[in-house]
């Protein structure tokens, strides 16, 4: 019923967001004699706020139209090369000059947290320089009718293996923050099944291995509630006339209120800079405002079993470094790794996945040969400075490029051509 009165709160703000906004482009209008004076910029800036903070921000674009390889720049153009009800699977073609190294095959397997891939925009923009990557795009569940089936735990690490196994050899995993988990867990069963196509490298960025390392505000609540607390309180059903009408889902909504709780000052903060920089028309920290909210606020449903399901396994249970965690009934053993490289990131102020929870990866990995393994612990960032800005860029990336091409196993990788839908040839 609270998914029904968010929507009908949206519909009735409808008519008010958008005379908000006709009157904020009248004020801002050269022509109003107004729009040059401190009451206009005022009036403006007021309305500009009340419509953000109304509105329903939808799916973000990559916006990656080029890249820089070797110092030239070159043209960049998204395809989705697989795609499944819950995930397509996009690849960033790069237009490179003849003789160009592709570099490392790297799939970023982007978090299923609320938030789409898109904010791991400057993570892809940074590999893409000197590797041919691709990322999962989930599907927002609210889109995805129920005639489609659910999406769990266990289906999640189906996708993670299928792709591996699309790419084909000498690939590269990537997973930031919660596909850590499912990542590990693939690769686990992909060697245990000694898949001959078990990625080259798999690097674990902020993800929640053990949370009971360090806990967090955000993993002393999972450990503080029962599952029945979850399933009866964050758990609704997606209302008409979406396309996921019925399905049941944790909603995207709820997810971003929780996350700007932990934080609330700086977003109000945040909020308030905006509408002085608007007044002020100081264009550019506006301009900064906008680009950054327009991503955070973005949000997605996650189905209720695949919400569920983590929530149990990884921060209630610890089910994996407890060596207990089953996928499709049978034990997930990370001692069979034995052939897949393995690097662990982290961010020394990380409030999201405490310092040593990636880490633990190693500590339940002890048969991978100490030449395939590395950790590494970025000072001075947060969880979001582990994939993204100048750190990153500069300490982060080139490490795990650097750590892909030796763990290559210099094999061709072989080629993708074939768009796979529903896990059948088009």
């Amino acid at each position: 019923m609270f998914y029904q009165l968010y929507e009908m709160n949206h519909a009735v703000m409808a008519p008010f967001r958008a005379t908000a906004d006709a009157m904020r482009l009248a004020y801002r209008n050269p022509l109003n004699p107004l729009s040059h004076t401190v009451v206009g910029r005022t009036m403006a800036a007021g309305l500009e706020v009340f419509e953000r903070m109304t509105r329903r921000y939808g799916k973000p674009e990559f916006g990656l139209p080029t890249t820089t390889v070797n110092g030239q720049t070159v043209a960049v153009r998204e395809e989705i090369v697989w795609q499944k009800p819950f995930c397509n699977l996009i690849h960033f073609h790069r237009d490179l000059p003849a003789g160009t190294a592709p570099g490392p095959r790297i799939l970023v397997v982007a978090p299923m947290s609320g938030h789409y891939a898109t904010l791991l925009r400057g993570t892809v923009e940074a590999l893409m320089q000197n590797a041919d990557v691709y990322i999962t795009d989930w599907i927002d569940a609210r889109m995805v009718p129920v005639t489609d089936g659910g999406f769990d735990l266990d289906d999640y690490i189906d996708y993670v293996i299928e792709m591996v196994r699309y790419l084909g050899t000498d690939t590269h995993l990537v997973a930031v923050c919660q596909p850590s988990v499912p990542v590990l867990a693939a690769v686990a069963v992909m060697e245990a099944n000694g898949d001959p196509l078990a990625p080259a490298s798999m690097t674990l960025m902020g993800g929640p291995i053990d949370t009971r390392i360090n806990p967090t505000a955000v993993n002393e609540l999972a450990q503080n509630k029962p599952l029945d607390w979850f399933r009866d309180n964050v758990i609704m059903n997606v209302p008409w006339p979406q396309p996921g009408f019925m399905r049941s889902v944790y909603p995207g909504f709820l997810q971003l209120s929780g996350f700007m709780s932990m934080n609330l000052d700086r977003h109000m903060i945040a909020h308030k800079d905006f509408y002085m920089h608007l007044v002020k028309n100081d264009g550019d920290s506006a301009e900064k405002h906008r680009d950054f909210y327009d991503e955070y606020l973005a949000v997605m449903d996650l189905t209720a079993e695949f919400y569920l399901q983590t929530v149990d396994t990884v921060f209630i249970k610890h089910s994996l470094p407890k060596g207990e965690m089953l996928h499709r009934g049978k034990l997930v053993d990370t001692k069979a790794i034995r052939n897949v490289g393995l690097l662990t990131v982290e961010g020394e102020n990380d409030d999201i996945s405490g310092v040593g929870q990636t880490r633990a990866a190693q500590t339940i990995c002890p048969n991978i040969p100490d030449d395939k393994r590395m950790h590494y612990l970025q000072p001075d960032v947060g969880h979001y400075g582990v994939f993204n800005g100048s750190r990153f860029r500069k300490e982060i990336a080139p490490r795990i490029i650097a750590f892909a091409n030796q763990q290559s196993r210099g094999v061709k990788p072989s080629p993708v051509k074939r768009v796979i839908k529903g896990g059948k040839s088009a």
